[in-house]
């Protein structure tokens, strides 16, 4: 384990758990504005991270 470095794959599934976890943290920042142009992004986010997450998972399957 010492000296082991992340892989692209590592990588990329690691950036789309950021952007989920913005995107959810987004989501509560859009309910206390009552910002509705806000929460759609998030949604948008959100559901743009799992997406690529399943295709990537897809990818990785075959």
């Amino acid at each position: 384990m010492e000296g082991e470095t992340m892989n692209p794959l590592k990588l990329t599934y690691l950036i789309l758990a950021v952007i989920a976890t913005l995107s959810i943290a987004s989501i509560g920042i859009a309910v206390a504005e009552r910002s509705i142009l806000i929460a759609v992004f998030c949604f948008i986010g959100l559901a743009g991270s799992f997406a690529l997450a399943r295709l990537l998972r897809a990818k990785i399957d075959y």
